[in-house]
């Protein structure tokens, strides 16, 4: 398996995590599920001119082609990664896919599209240039490239926005929608739209997703596991409070979601 990332320069780095290339060889498992963090990903398939993404019942799949975009979401998806063997990407930022964006983040919220429906042929210019290029840095290059000639709007968000943004990684689930609209002086439901039209979801949504990633920072650090200690340290009401929205958010309870853990804390393969 082979996986680069690169870094972006500014002013895409403010809102665009990273870059990234994977190749790997064929798994043991086709379906994964892929849980949310409150961020968009761009996907393009290098191998195959084909991406599967199933409901989560798996009675409906929804085939594209080429290249996805998906939205901030607020469950888990379920993909099918044998299509996904040479694949390349950019992970956004919280918020991060807004600027690149003619209309509202909250519209493709809970959504998986074809690239080619937001950015028409240019997407599909892409792909065929990245298909050709011939190393790493040349596919990177072309994709920093492309990402700055998407740009619709300034690379900079609105600074309640971005206040908001960094009170809830600094404190994951712990700040109401209701105290920071007040503390910015804003309505909450002026408040609400703001945060809605540049991150894709609510405040009260991103702040559940926060405190979730929290939960699985600390299940991956590696250390011993103290459930009543996670519980109390993430602001969660209580062992069943916790028990909902961790299986609201994978599809798994705590145990199983230890027992079948990945290197990437938000890929897990399908347990049947």
């Amino acid at each position: 398996m082979v996986f680069h990332t690169y870094i972006p320069s500014l002013p895409l780095s403010r809102f665009i995590d990273f870059c990234w290339l994977y190749q790997g060889c064929d798994r043991s498992f086709n379906l994964e599920h892929v849980l949310p963090d409150g961020c968009a990903e761009l996907i393009i398939n290098l191998h195959e001119d084909k991406f599967r993404v199933y409901n989560r019942n798996l009675h409906h799949v929804q085939t594209f082609f080429g290249s996805i975009l998906s939205g901030s979401q607020s469950e888990y998806v379920v993909i099918d990664t044998a299509s996904q063997v040479y694949v390349m990407g950019v992970h956004f930022k919280p918020g991060g896919l807004f600027p690149f964006l003619s209309f509202p983040a909250s519209e493709v919220h809970d959504q998986v599209v074809s690239l080619d429906t937001l950015w028409g042929t240019e997407a599909n210019e892409l792909r065929d240039q990245l298909l050709d290029a011939d190393t790493p840095e040349i596919k990177f290059r072309l994709m920093e490239q492309f990402m700055f000639s998407m740009v619709r709007k300034p690379l900079q968000h609105h600074p309640a926005v971005s206040y908001a943004l960094k009170e809830m990684y600094k404190l994951p689930g712990m700040r109401s929608t209701a105290d920071l609209s007040q503390h910015l002086g804003f309505s909450k439901r002026h408040f609400i739209q703001m945060f809605c039209n540049e991150v894709g979801v609510t405040p009260k949504l991103f702040g559940r997703i926060r405190r979730f990633q929290e939960v699985l920072h600390l299940i991956h650090r590696g250390e011993q596991i103290n459930w009543g200690d996670i519980v109390f340290d993430c602001g969660y009401y209580d062992q069943a409070h916790f028990n909902h929205d961790f299986r609201a958010f994978s599809g798994l309870n705590p145990t199983t979601y230890m027992k079948h853990q990945s290197e990437h804390r938000n890929h897990v393969p399908l347990v049947q």
